[in-house]
This record gives structure tokens, sequence and C-alpha cells, in this order.
């Protein structure tokens, strides 16, 4: 099988690349084509993967393009992982946010809604690209923010495209780990949209074993979530959020931080990732260790910021392994293999969630097969939770329309409505902020 990888030259492609080495099965993936719009960073990547894969027999060839079309044709699967403005343009979605005094991360609140503004109207064309050059491929997007890119992608694609994210499987993880419980044997009970939904229960030989660790504080207050959320507040919601969920329920405590930090998270990848390609840039440098201490120090500082608000310390040494590359290959397996699996995804709501529309892009658990991934049905949200999906979900279309339609009227109005922006005029000074530093937005008028 031939995997193209858009964002060929991204820091986190030997994860995937990585995985793809560990596995022997008959039908997998032979030949890898990188693509990206900067050969410098094509050409580091390449070398880190030259290195994994030097006492590997039979490994899955590597090439490099900055051609899309010349990548896509003959693509089996496509995963795309790209960043529209770099790592840059992280740090100044950041920074223009938190000068209005509203969070700047990059899928929650201003900051995600800039993102997706730039992201989008690229991710369609990639979709376009797709559809047209290789039909039968199916595309695994990895590209941020997730659901509401993968949404617009979906328009073009139907359901051949799938958005993932290793947070709720690390969630899911971390709440096994706690109960004691195999969490290949457990069942996730989790719902809402992309960094932005709960695990409701956790079911293992048919018993929610969730009531258990609710009512145990030990127990609730021995992992990354119970840490951030505390005890209280996740009995009185009755469930566990995902940790971006705490950007929402202590919001002010997190802007707090970020203000006060000397750098921002999009400005500390920036400085951290430069150094790494520079590094690798010499001949004589070991690329696979320069990018094995940059990785051990990014997810180690990962929601720093958040977790000195929650007084959380510092993570857990079995939370720094990542998981997405392991969830996309999980994906790729049972859909090109027909290994029916359960993962949690980001598809077409169909009749999932009742108060979203059936086109409307969710996170749930999908049963997997040569056919693609299926929502399981869900019980509904309670209202707190269904108040702020809607809220959300609201804000990813009017970003879709201005995307779409080149409006600022929409742009406007995406940023205004969110849950984190409270007002008007903020919403119109983030909107001039954010064109006036990125050309990518002059679009909208």
């Amino acid at each position: 099988m031939r995997l193209t990888i858009l964002g060929g030259g991204g820091f986190r492609v030997p994860l995937v690349y990585g995985a793809l080495l560990t596995d022997r099965a008959e039908g997998r993936v032979t030949a890898v084509v990188l693509h990206d719009v900067d050969a410098g960073r094509l050409a580091a990547v390449a070398r880190v993967l030259a290195e994994q894969a030097a006492a590997v027999p039979d490994a899955p060839s590597v090439t490099t393009t900055t051609d899309l079309d010349e990548a896509l044709r003959g693509a089996d699967f496509v995963f795309s992982a790209i960043r529209v403005g770099g790592l840059a343009g992280r740090a100044d979605d950041e920074r223009v946010a938190l000068a209005e005094g509203v969070l700047g991360q990059e899928t929650v609140g201003a900051g995600g809604i800039a993102y997706g503004l730039r992201t989008v109207p690229v991710a369609v064309d990639i979709a376009r690209r797709v559809a047209a050059l290789a039909p039968d491929a199916w595309v695994i997007n990895f590209t941020n923010p997730a659901g509401l890119v993968t949404e617009a992608m979906s328009r073009h694609l139907g359901d051949r495209v799938i958005g993932i994210c290793d947070s709720p499987v690390g969630l899911g993880r971390r709440i096994a780990r706690v109960l004691g419980a195999d969490p290949g044997q457990a069942w996730i009970d989790y719902v809402g949209l992309n960094h932005l939904g709960w695990v409701r229960g956790l079911r293992v030989a048919g018993r929610d074993e969730l009531p258990r660790l609710l009512a145990d504080d030990e127990l609730l207050t021995s992992f990354e979530e119970g840490k951030l959320f505390g005890a209280e507040w996740l009995r009185s919601l009755g469930a566990i959020p995902n940790e971006y969920l705490h950007y929402y329920y202590f919001n002010r405590e997190t802007v707090s931080a970020y203000q006060q930090a000397e750098r921002t998270r999009g400005a500390f990848l920036r400085d951290q990732q430069a150094r790494f390609y520079h590094e690798v840039r010499d001949p004589a440098t070991p690329a696979l260790a320069a990018w094995n201490r940059t990785r051990a120090e990014r997810e180690a500082t990962y929601m720093a910021e958040n977790r000195e608000a929650a007084g959380a310390g510092e993570r857990d040494a079995d939370d720094l392994s990542g998981g997405y590359e392991k969830v996309a290959l999980a994906l790729m397996r049972a859909i090109a293999r027909d290994e029916r699996t359960t993962l949690i995804l980001n598809v077409r709501n169909r009749s999932t969630l009742a108060a979203l529309d059936t086109e409307a892009v969710i996170e749930v658990p999908c049963l997997v097969d040569a056919n693609g991934a299926h929502p399981v049905a869900a019980d509904p949200l309670p209202g707190h939770a269904t108040g702020l999906v809607c809220a959300v979900k609201a804000v990813e279309r009017e970003v879709l329309a201005a995307a779409a339609s080149g409006s600022r009227t929409a742009a406007v109005k995406a940023f205004a409505l969110h849950p984190l922006v409270d007002s008007v005029t903020v919403a119109r000074r983030l909107l001039d902020g954010y064109r006036a530093v990125h050309p990518g937005l002059a679009y909208l008028t």
C-alpha cells in the first residue's frame, strides 16, 4: 500500500513512520510519500526516517516531493497533517488573542478560530485534489482544529475523510489504568466534539466502573484530568472531561497563566523546532538522536500553563508516549484489512446526537471496517454539555461560511459567538489583529 503524508516535513512524522516499521502483517504500507511546501524540512525529516529504518529489513520506502498532485496520485491512504502559517503563525495567534485578554490556544477560542480561517481554504483545496486524483483513497485528518477541518473536507470527500485525535484515547487509557482495567477490554462512553468531549462511563465486562472512580478522592486525583479539574468539580459533572475543557471551566485562571508565562506554547515550539531543523542541516548531526531529545522536551511541557494554573505538577511519565500515530495506523489497518475495531474518531454525526444535524462532525466511538467508520448510537448529553457543544458547533459553521465566502461579517460573527470571547467589539479587534499579521487572511473582506 502507498501512504501519502501531507505536512511530511512536520516534526511528528517520525512517530508515524516508527509505528509503520513495527507492522509486519500482510497488506502493510510499503511506500511512504512525504509532501511539504518546505523542502528543507522535508530533507530533515527524511534523514530521521532513514536512521529509523537503518536496521529494519523491508522498511517502507520513503520519497519526498513538494508537488501536491505528484504526492496524491496512486495513494491508497492520505494522512493530512498540515500547519498553515507554521509555528510562527501559531505564536502570532496566541499573541494577538492574549493582547485582548482572551485565550489564543491553537484549537480553542480565538486562536482556534484564526487557525481555522487560515487552514480551511487550504484543506478544502486538498480535498478537491484528492477527489480528482485519488478518488478511492481514504483521508485521515490530523490537521487541527481537527473536527472543523474534517467537516470542511467532508463536504467534498463525504465519509472517506475521518478525523483523529489522541486526547480521548489517552483519557480513556488513564481512567482504565487507575481503575485497574485493561484499556483494550474497556468500552469508553465518550461523546462531544474534538477537544470538547466527556467520558461518561467506562464499562468493563458490562459494568460501569466510572462511579467507583468518582467516589474515591485518592483515585480521582491520581491522574492528569483529576489533577487539572479537581475531584469536587468532576463529581459535580458526573463525568471526566477532555483535558481541553480546562480552557472553558477555568478560563480566567488559564488566560492569566498564559499572560504571565515567559513564552506562549506556540512560541516555545517555534523556537524549539527551529533549533532542531537547523541542527539537522549539519550532515554530521545524528538526526534521530536530535529528534528524540527535542520530542522528549516537547511532550514534558505539554499544557504546562494549565497544570500550573491548577497546581497539577509535572506530567506522569506514562503520559509522555504520544499515541495519535497508533490511532491512525489502527484506523488504516481496520479499513485496509477489514480488521474490525472500535475507535474514538471525528466523523459525520448522522443521527448520533439529536441536537446536531446529520452533517456535523462529532467525536464519538465508531465501529470501523472495510467500509469506513460508523458512529455508535449515544445517549443524549446533559444540558450544560449540549449547550456548549451547540455553541461551539455554531462557531465552526461561521468559520466554514467565512472561508467559503470571504465574508468579514461571518468571521467577526465566529469570534463574537465563541463562549470564550465575550464582546463583539473584541471580536472585531481580533479579526483586525489577525489580518494584520497573517497575509493569508486577506481574503476576508
